[in-house]
């Protein structure tokens, strides 16, 4: 290879390390996403799919190398120190003008969190949810879920914050809340430190989209965008999901 730079400007931004995939993670990662905070274990739903885009992309994976980065530095402009990066980052125009984005390898769900002890968190469908009060937080697409998917009886409670929502499940002011998917993961082990239940998702297709980061110009985006699309069309990546998602204590509810 050329030892000119400019050769590889005009391909776009290559490879952190010749012949390594190098993939961000948080600094902290949760579960279900990571299992342990040990991407490389290949535990988790996103350490998983590194994992499948890796292969797809023909790497062996003792050359996957992960490296950690903040939320807000992944999205920020400027060179990076990641080929690819994945943290429940949702793909949004704003976040497009400054990094790459891959296709989605995961949509989010609505889910339905009770406070343990509770009538909803022994509900197994929907039916048995139209009598407990619910809350949302507001500006979220959680409402028009609730209203559409479960038609509850009794007016939906909406709070300004998510923390409001919570310290009302917990106070007693409503029965389950409903987030998406993440966030329940996130209510039910860091907020309601197991006195939560996942009740379940509820199946509809409405909410945001993950995708891989790439920095801005990357030569790597197309590639995996295709490997991307191929395990969504393999159904790979719904395997993944029900492995470390649905089997997590979320199941769907009908």
């Amino acid at each position: 290879g050329s030892t000119d730079a400019s050769d590889g400007d005009a391909a776009g931004i290559g490879p952190v390390t010749e012949g390594k995939l190098t993939i961000a993670t948080g600094e902290f990662a949760y579960e279900p996403w990571v299992v342990g905070d040990a991407p490389e274990s290949g535990e988790g739903f996103e350490a998983a799919v590194a994992y499948a885009v890796a292969e797809e992309l023909g790497y062996a994976a003792e050359d996957v190398v992960w490296v950690r980065t903040s939320f807000d530095a992944a999205i920020a402009p400027g060179p990076k120190d990641f080929d690819l990066n994945l943290q429940q980052f949702s793909i949004t125009e704003e976040r497009a003008q400054v990094v790459d984005f891959s296709s989605p390898y995961y949509v989010t769900t609505q889910a339905v969190v009770a406070a343990s002890g509770t009538p909803a968190a022994e509900a197994t469908s929907i039916a048995e949810l139209q009598d407990v009060v619910l809350g949302v937080q507001s500006g979220t697409t959680s409402l028009q879920a609730v209203e559409e998917l479960i038609a509850p009886n009794t007016d939906v409670q909406v709070f300004n914050t998510n923390d409001d929502a919570v310290a009302a499940l917990q106070n007693g002011l409503i029965d389950a809340l409903v987030v998406d998917l993440p966030t329940a993961f996130y209510v039910r082990d860091a907020q309601l430190e197991g006195d939560g239940v996942i009740v379940g998702q509820l199946d509809a297709a409405a909410g945001d989209e993950f995708g891989f980061v790439l920095p801005k110009g990357s030569s790597l985006a197309a590639e995996v965008t295709a490997a991307v699309d191929a395990l969504r069309e393999r159904g790979v990546l719904d395997e993944l999901a029900t492995q470390w998602l649905a089997d997590q204590g979320a199941p769907f509810l009908k």
